[in-house]
């Protein structure tokens, strides 16, 4: 067994390994989050998993009881979540050491965050948004790309990473398809300082989604990701569920002109998000016949339930594995 992985990451955030369980909406909970930093990689979780906010100050003094290691949590910083700053401020009065910002501007976050000695990294798709975060002052960027569940970025991993690395002077984590040690191996050989993985948590022990949920990521193949905007208005990735074929995966004619207007835009946004997030909710916690369920391409490697420890070992094993096999090929 790896006793450490040495990254610009690891070092950062002064963690052994550098995986990080991602956070994902309904699934990250406290248990998961406290295995995954105990572990020695570093668990996340969003803050929108809480509601209300009562119950996310209170899923955070439970984490900081539980372990001492440092822990993530994903805070969604585009106007629709209107209490984004509640969160930021209760994650810094409980010591969280990372935030990972999506789907907006984290120049607020960053300046908070770094106030109390706390990391940020944001979610980029393009080189464009990466330089921006960048020049904010962002501690690293999470290059989601395509494969990866939820919010999945449009360009493949194996460009994403070192394109991204050629520009930038900041830590870079890879999300998206990420499922067995040798992807680890094959991402820090691109560039990455780490990785992100959310579908391989999703059927751990820990996740406390329905099992029908689970036995989905089991199942399904990479064929069975498809891209929908039904869910939120921005493209994400479910799996291909007779609900999500019925529903189709574009939005309503009615909706897309009413998100594109200027004069509606601000009304639809936050709409849609809440519709996306009242769906999502429902078909992971109880069976429903409305079965939007997210998840990556990575669906197509997984073929078991195990603990949150046993997946750690399990990823460590594969990447010792293939990074010695990668040492034996050397150039004569």
């Amino acid at each position: 067994m790896l006793k450490k992985i040495n990254t610009s990451f690891t070092k950062m955030m002064n963690i052994d390994f550098p995986i990080i369980a991602a956070p994902m909406f309904l699934v990250s909970n406290t248990d998961l989050v406290t295995q995954a930093s105990e572990c020695g990689g570093i668990g996340t979780f969003p803050a929108l998993n809480y509601r209300p906010i009562e119950k996310y100050a209170e899923a955070l003094k439970t984490i900081k009881s539980q372990t001492k290691k440092p822990i993530g949590v994903n805070i969604i910083v585009n106007k629709s979540n209107t209490r984004q700053n509640q969160d930021l401020k209760i994650g810094l009065d409980e010591g969280v050491e990372l935030f990972i910002t999506s789907l907006g501007s984290p120049k607020t976050v960053i300046a908070e965050a770094h106030k109390n000695g706390a990391k940020v990294f944001c979610d980029v798709t393009n080189l464009e948004h990466a330089k921006k975060v960048q020049d904010m002052g962002a501690d690293g960027v999470i290059a989601v790309g395509s494969g990866a569940g939820g919010h999945a970025g449009p360009i493949s991993p194996l460009v994403l990473i070192p394109w991204l690395k050629a520009s930038m002077d900041i830590p870079i984590i890879a999300a998206g398809g990420i499922a067995h040690g040798s992807m680890i191996a094959a991402c820090l050989a691109l560039g990455a300082s780490g990785v992100s993985i959310g579908t391989r948590f999703i059927a751990s022990k820990e996740a406390q989604v329905d099992e029908a949920y689970k036995n989905a990521i089991l199942t399904s193949t990479p064929e069975d990701i498809v891209m929908t905007t039904r869910v939120s208005g921005t493209p994400a990735s479910v799996i291909n569920t007779p609900y999500v074929q019925k529903l189709g995966t574009d939005l309503p004619w009615a909706f897309k002109i009413l998100k594109e207007h200027k004069l509606t835009k601000k009304y639809m946004v936050p709409l849609i998000h809440l519709m996306g997030m009242n769906a999502l909710e429902e078909a992971a916690t109880k069976p429903t016949w409305k079965t939007v369920w997210t998840a990556g391409q990575s669906v197509g490697l997984i073929d078991d339930i195990l603990s949150v420890n046993e997946i750690y070992n399990k990823l460590l094993t594969e990447y010792d594995e293939a990074v010695k096999n990668l040492s034996q090929l050397g150039v004569e």
